[in-house]
């Protein structure tokens, strides 16, 4: 759903003003719906990219080759980490809902998990059956109950501490000091932040500087209704997110983002926008993880791409898409990377944009990993609101603006690798034989054991 000419998408002053915006776009746009009914019938159309039909291959895509990154470029990577000029966001708001395990970060497979468990699950999600063997050859031998006694969001969060200290001493660094200097920014969901929050505080912070680990809790919405004409968010519908990309503006809002006070208690200190911006404009880049991510359990840290984005950041780009070639053997749908003879430029579109368009027309891919150079630009344009597509579930109106229609607003770099880094997610349970075999990987890292021993206090 792109802007109509003149038009404020999104006021993101406050909760209120976005939940306004939200009416009021609904106002502008739907005007001659006259059911949510009527508007599921027209989402497709209502959410299509406009020059859809013309789009081309991407243009100039620049190659991430490690070999082709000078030292000079490596460097200022590793100093960007050592000196703590790289803001990393953290979004741990994900649900288990496949799995029905609960919040991902809180997810110990020790605890909730054995084997019976897991084929269990797998022979009703894929509606076969699926033996022993088969589950321990896909997970290379990893059980539940063989792993350390950790959280999926305690892994996540002692990873980056672990690679950020082994940094350190490899270049003559103190540990505690380097970790002392991160900032990063943890997103919660609205059920369980008070409990991952005790946890960050029960985890020493992992680390960290506790005045440097920002929160903030993703608002969810109740779905909107129609009635005499009148759009109004009902109070029966159930709450949804209105996707990652109300996560981003959410950020820029007055007193969302905030930090625990100190202490045993959990008193939430909030932080200005004025703030928020200070701390983001002394920042070289910014990256958000997803805390579902295999691959990042072995290695946190991707000093080439941080490299060849602090690269692109001097010469002027805000922002950095990663994309894939599709498979031509089994094309997938996902967002389309292009050229937009039109605008004349690249573009990413997401999938419900494009209607019926063949996957085998889809011939690159976003991989869903944006670096975001002087990352003040990005918060800039986020406070001024994004595109919202929106969605009708159980016959209730929801937005669901992208996060990667930023690169619409900012000079935006196309990345591809020459190596591929495999892209690995716990989503389900056909994905858990590969996250068990990347938690116990975790597990046998040279002192990774005696390393969270020591920082968190207690025996694994």
């Amino acid at each position: 759903m792109r802007p109509l000419p003149g038009e404020t998408l999104v006021d993101t002053r406050t909760i209120e003003t976005y939940r306004k915006s939200c009416l009021r776009i609904c106002a502008a746009r739907l005007s001659g719906c006259d059911s949510p009914t009527a508007v599921a019938a027209a989402e497709d159309e209502l959410n299509a990219y406009p020059n859809r039909e013309a789009l081309e291959e991407p243009r100039g895509v620049i190659t991430l080759d490690p070999e082709a990154l000078s030292q000079e470029q490596r460097r200022r990577a590793v100093d960007c980490l050592l000196e703590g000029r790289f803001l990393a966001e953290h979004a741990a708001a994900g649900e288990a809902t496949r799995l029905k395990l609960g919040t991902k970060y809180l997810i110990s497979p020790p605890r909730v998990l054995d084997l019976e468990t897991c084929l269990r699950l797998l022979v009703e999600e894929e509606n076969r059956e699926v033996g022993r063997a088969e589950f321990l050859e896909k997970s290379q031998g990893a059980e539940p109950g063989g792993l350390l006694d950790l959280s999926l969001g305690q892994r996540h969060m002692l990873q980056m501490s672990f690679d950020l200290t082994r940094l350190s001493l490899e270049n003559g660094r103190d540990p505690a000091g380097v970790l002392a200097r991160q900032w990063m920014l943890v997103i919660l969901n609205e059920r369980t932040a008070e409990e991952i929050l005790a946890d960050f505080r029960d985890c020493r912070f992992f680390g960290f500087r506790a005045e440097q680990v920002l929160f903030m809790v993703q608002r969810s919405f109740e779905g909107i209704n129609m009635r005499d004409g009148r759009f109004f968010f009902d109070p029966q519908a159930p709450r949804r997110l209105h996707n990652h990309g109300q996560m981003a503006m959410q950020q820029t809002a007055e007193g969302q983002i905030f930090r625990l006070a100190g202490g045993q208690g959990l008193d939430r200190r909030p932080l200005g926008r004025e703030q928020i911006l200070a701390a983001l404009e002394a920042a070289d880049d910014k990256l958000s993880y997803n805390i579902e991510d295999l691959p990042y359990l072995t290695g946190a840290l991707d000093l080439d791409a941080l490299a060849l984005a602090l690269e692109l950041g001097r010469r002027g780009f805000r922002m950095v898409m990663e994309i894939v070639a599709n498979n031509p053997l089994k094309p997938q749908k996902g967002g389309l990377a292009a050229w937009d003879p039109a605008l004349g430029r690249n573009v990413m579109i997401e999938s419900f944009q494009l209607l019926d368009l063949p996957n085998e027309d889809i011939r690159f891919l976003n991989r869903n990993f944006n670096h975001y150079p002087k990352p003040g630009a990005a918060f800039e344009a986020l406070s001024r609101g994004l595109p919202m597509p929106l969605a009708v579930k159980g016959g209730f109106i929801y937005f669901q603006p992208v996060q990667g229609d930023l690169n619409f607003q900012l000079q935006t770099a196309f990345v591809q690798r020459r190596v591929l880094k495999p892209i690995s997610n716990w989503k389900s349970a056909a994905t858990t034989p590969a996250a068990l075999a990347a938690m116990a990987a975790q597990d046998r890292q040279d002192g990774f054991r005696d390393f969270a021993q020591d920082l968190l206090q207690r025996r694994l």
